[in-house]
């Protein structure tokens, strides 16, 4: 835990550098100038579809009744607009992810990696297209979950648990491949995603959460539901700032999770030391010692002859 709150402190600060900010307005400028058209232009009509689905549902109509009479008639003009805005923010953040996981993450990972690891070596294990083929098909997973759970969501605890969960798990799996692809090799993404995928579903699961929270705005009240075709723009920025942050976030860990990898597996080899020599004493030399004298030896005697007996 203690290196995610590192990477979530690193990523906060990354999230006020200058590139990542210019990064920030492109998916703003497409994703909130598409939900603005589609707003201005299909707004009333969603709503009016959506108010004859409803009437058009023969057992929600005494109970849709008996609001709209406790409401004082303020249900029925609510209740379309919730429902409309309800199905809207999923796709949104969806949006959002997609625009970031495309346009923002390989350069924010590249960011990372020049200021925090630049010594890194680059395998390359992951490519642009597998990334797209990875993101289609996690995001479709990502709806079938959310259209299944849509019957759940009417119980209060499952609603603020379930769409986070989803948001948070996708996330995960599009921004993880993300930071690794053109640093680790497919081995090495393997590898790591098994062993963090505990903190790796964290960041996703916080993630979810930070991107659940633009849409409390107009649970706020009623008043926000009208003018939720100009107040999209504003929750299309919001959410690519939260998955700016998540993708910052997500490199930090996973790139620090690499390098300490391969330290592992590849321990730096340090040469032994050098043998200590002996220190010498700074003493003066020792005189050199005459040569004693040459010893003179008596001159042999000759030999005895021997004796003879007589």
């Amino acid at each position: 835990m203690l290196s995610v709150m590192n990477a979530f402190w690193r990523a906060a600060a990354y999230c006020l550098h200058p590139r990542v900010i210019v990064l920030s307005l492109l998916p703003v400028l497409v994703a909130g100038a598409a939900a603005f058209g589609l707003a201005w232009f299909f707004w009333e009509p969603a709503i009016d579809a959506v108010r004859l689905w409803l009437d058009g549902i023969a057992w929600l109509s005494p109970l849709t009744g008996w609001f709209n009479e406790i409401s004082g008639g303020r249900f029925r003009s609510v209740i379309g607009p919730l429902v409309v805005v309800a199905l809207s923010i999923p796709v949104l953040l969806i949006a959002s992810l997609l625009l970031v996981s495309v346009f923002m993450s390989s350069a924010i990972v590249d960011l990372v990696a020049r200021r925090r690891f630049p010594e890194l070596a680059r395998k390359r294990g992951g490519n642009w297209l597998g990334s797209l083929a990875g993101s289609l098909f996690h995001t479709l997973l990502a709806l079938l979950m959310l259209v299944a759970s849509l019957p759940l969501w009417l119980i209060p605890p499952l609603a603020l648990v379930l769409p986070p969960l989803i948001w948070g798990w996708l996330a995960m799996r599009l921004m993880s491949y993300d930071a690794l692809a053109d640093h680790a090799s497919r081995e090495e993404r393997v590898l790591l995603m098994h062993e963090h995928r505990l903190p790796l579903l964290a960041i996703g699961l916080i993630t979810g959460y930070l991107g659940a929270a633009p849409s409390l705005i107009w649970a706020t009240g009623a008043m926000a539901l009208p003018m939720m075709p100009l107040l999209l723009p504003g929750f299309v920025w919001l959410y690519t700032l939260v998955f700016a942050f998540a993708s910052a976030w997500f490199a930090h860990y996973a790139l620090a999770a690499l390098a300490e990898l391969r330290a592992r597996s590849f321990p730096e080899i340090v040469p032994p030391p050098a043998p200590v020599q002996p220190a010498r004493d700074n003493l003066p030399p020792l005189p050199a010692l005459a040569a004693d004298p040459p010893i003179a030896l008596p001159p042999a005697s000759p030999a005895n002859p021997p004796t003879s007996t007589p």
